[in-house]
């Protein structure tokens, strides 16, 4: 797993471990001192950490985005709303994690340690008079965010480390092809999928087939044909086995470098297929990458949700209404997990 993305691991993992997560329940309670924002087994989140996590990521997205990026709202949920679950689950992974590398006994080393230190100063000075105050954490705080942001990354490594399945070419094997598509549905006013009647669906189908009898003739330009025809943006595809409609996939598969398939029908509609190379040794290569990552992240996942299981949480409700984002021009810091990979880096 590249550190140089490590912001992304609390989220990856949620998703690899989410599906037996959800039985756990959390219970919400006023139980918490007036500046934990929940507790997790032996671990606590105070209001300082989360808000160092919070505004770290608030300010990356107004960097990309700009401030107005928070009026931006989704069936009735706001960005920030979505945003503050987002953090909250984050770091909640993070510190399961931490108690995971405890479980297992996996410590830093003096030189990690170090390392530690030293990113826990270089971002603590980074901050403004102002920032310190409004975000409230000092730094032993920052220090031990770090700390537990790399034991959680270290405690992943060491559980992984002996997987190293032996992936063959075909397992991961990826094609490249050209398609043309003629969908059988609109999208309404709402973004809502509306599929076409059968009579209608007929006509999109014999237009296919006219298109078809264009493809085969000799000479016959496929991509030009899929830049007037196609109802998809994108004309050349590579991908690897369980990535497309399954119906696609074989189809695709089955074609030699040249070939083009009949026409087939998928939940999108239509499509021509054109092989366009059976083996792509490079992304084959990166696609093994892929696989190797995502059985790691399923053993991970197996020992992770067995130990959530075993803990208890707890949620200050109370509190957790009250956090909001920090709308301050003189809040800007944003270099919290970039400062995390100068100092463990892959």
């Amino acid at each position: 797993m590249k550190r140089a993305v490590c912001v992304l691991l609390a989220v990856m993992l949620l998703t690899a471990c989410g599906e037996k997560g959800r039985g756990t329940k959390v219970v919400f309670t006023t139980g918490l001192g007036k500046d934990e924002v929940f507790r997790i087994g032996d671990g606590i989140c105070t209001l300082p950490e989360l808000m160092v996590y919070l505004t770290n990521t608030q300010n990356q997205y107004e960097s990309v985005y700009g401030p107005e990026v928070w009026d931006v709202s989704l069936n009735g949920v706001t960005l920030e709303e979505n945003v503050k679950e987002t953090v909250l689950a984050k770091t909640a992974q993070i510190k399961t994690m931490y108690l995971l590398a405890l479980e297992r006994e996996v410590e830093l080393d003096e030189t990690e340690d170090k390392r530690v230190k030293q990113a826990a100063t270089e971002y603590f000075s980074s901050l403004s008079a102002t920032e310190k105050e409004l975000i409230g954490a000092d730094a032993g705080t920052i220090e031990q965010l770090y700390r537990e942001y790399a034991l959680a990354d270290k405690v992943y490594r060491y559980i992984i480390q002996d997987v190293n399945p032996e992936i063959s070419d075909d397992e991961a094997r990826t094609i490249t092809v050209q398609h043309i598509l003629f969908r059988t549905y609109a999208v309404d006013g709402a973004g809502k999928r509306v599929e076409y009647s059968d009579e209608r669906k007929r006509e999109v189908y014999n237009q296919a087939l006219e298109v078809y009898a264009k493809a085969v003739e000799e000479d016959a330009d496929f991509v030009e044909l899929a830049s007037r025809y196609s109802e998809d943006s994108a004309i050349t595809l590579s991908f690897g086995k369980g990535e497309m409609d399954a119906a696609f996939e074989e189809t695709a598969f089955s074609l030699e470098t040249g070939q083009i398939s009949q026409v087939i029908r998928t939940e999108d509609g239509y499509h021509i297929i054109k092989c366009i190379s059976t083996f792509d040794r490079e992304q084959t290569d990166l696609n093994k990458l892929a696989i190797v990552e995502e059985r790691r992240r399923e053993v991970f996942g197996q020992e992770y949700d067995a130990f959530v299981e075993t803990l208890a949480r707890q949620l200050n409700a109370a509190l957790w209404e009250e956090v909001t984002l920090l709308h301050d021009e003189q809040v800007t810091t944003a270099g919290f997990f970039d400062i995390y990979a100068k100092y463990f880096p892959e």
